[in-house]
């Protein structure tokens, strides 16, 4: 009986051992080569022009800096980047830099992502509901408020139309914020009315054109102003009031400075835009990231509650472009000049 005992006794010993052993020798965590980290880079939609530039500069500084960065391009699909990012995870990347097409829909993914032990970064757009470790963006309500004033400073009174971005982007409600903050005042003493809002799925020009169309006809073309969300929104909106005739008459709202939108802004069709240096935002993201593959500590200067946390933030500082100063472009090396004139 004794020696069952001791048996048992052993054996729980040794079951004991072996669990510590598994548990200081499993994968939960993804161990970084401080020289050469891996950074994994999901994208939106590399389609869109913006986030090939976003690319393009973010791999450049990481691989200034000793990184190998694996992008993935989701297309515009919110399952399709589900599965990049768990590919990125089972690439045993150090970092995930991930620029969201749908903010709700990535709690369980990065999840999975934080058991092995990799950092996740929340690029331009704010994950929401999940254990996100940092986020990096211009202040976007700040833009709001740039897109509401450019628009006020051609039309301090009349109808408004509030054409909003996608209702998956929580960037599109921050803009929302900062445009009312500014036009409130204006809608409350009456000087502004607002005729109509909506939300453009997926940012899509197409359907921002047919918005625009219907709202015309609803307000019998008595659209004085439209607060576009972006460039490309700004951009169907035009086409709508081109058809009527109204392109140039109507002051017109967008941001990201596209190419197309700074010659509409040049020719007048377009107010205004917002200029965001893309090589700013991703150069300053590839310091991040690999500052966090190193177990370094970033520099931030805010932080924002995505509903699961209070996430670290670097928030930079947008520009608005008008006619007046669209070759900041020219000086900062983003367009050449015959770009911009069409040459």
């Amino acid at each position: 009986m004794k020696k069952t005992l001791l048996s048992s006794s052993l054996l729980s010993s040794l079951v004991a051992a072996s669990a510590t052993v598994a548990m200081f020798a499993a994968p939960t965590a993804a161990w970084a080569d401080a020289a050469n980290p891996k950074i994994g880079f999901s994208i939106d939609d590399l389609r869109v022009e913006r986030w090939a530039r976003d690319r393009d500069f973010f791999t450049a500084a990481a691989e200034k800096l000793g990184a190998k960065v694996f992008v993935q391009s989701a297309d515009a699909s919110e399952q399709r980047q589900i599965s990049q990012i768990e590919n990125l995870i089972s690439r045993g990347v150090d970092v995930i830099v991930i620029v969201p097409f749908n903010a709700t829909v990535l709690t369980n993914t990065i999840k999975e992502a934080k058991k092995a032990g990799i950092k996740v970064v929340s690029y331009d757009r704010l994950i929401l509901n999940a254990d996100v470790d940092a986020y990096i963006s211009f202040d976007n309500a700040k833009v709001g408020e740039m897109q509401a004033e450019g628009v006020l400073k051609a039309k301090p009174k009349g109808n408004y139309y509030l054409l909003g971005g996608s209702p998956t982007d929580n960037n599109a409600k921050m803009l929302r914020e900062g445009q009312m903050k500014v036009l409130k005042p204006y809608i409350d003493k009456g000087d502004i009315k607002v005729v109509g809002q909506q939300w453009v799925k997926e940012w899509n020009p197409s359907e921002a054109l047919r918005i625009v169309e219907d709202a015309l006809t609803a307000n019998n073309n008595k659209i004085d102003a439209i607060v576009a969300s972006n460039d490309g929104t700004a951009g169907g909106a035009i086409q709508a009031l081109a058809a009527q005739k109204l392109a140039g008459k109507v002051p017109v709202s967008g941001q990201d400075a596209d190419l197309a939108a700074i010659k509409r802004v040049v020719a007048g069709t377009q107010t205004m835009t917002v200029y965001k240096p893309l090589k700013l935002i991703a150069t300053e993201a590839a310091k991040l990231s690999v500052q966090l593959a190193r177990s370094e500590k970033p520099t931030f200067n805010g932080q924002y509650d995505n509903g699961a946390k209070k996430v670290d933030t670097i928030l930079l500082k947008p520009t608005e472009l008008t006619k007046a100063n669209v070759d900041v472009l020219v000086k900062d090396g983003f367009y050449t000049q015959a770009q911009i004139s069409g040459q």
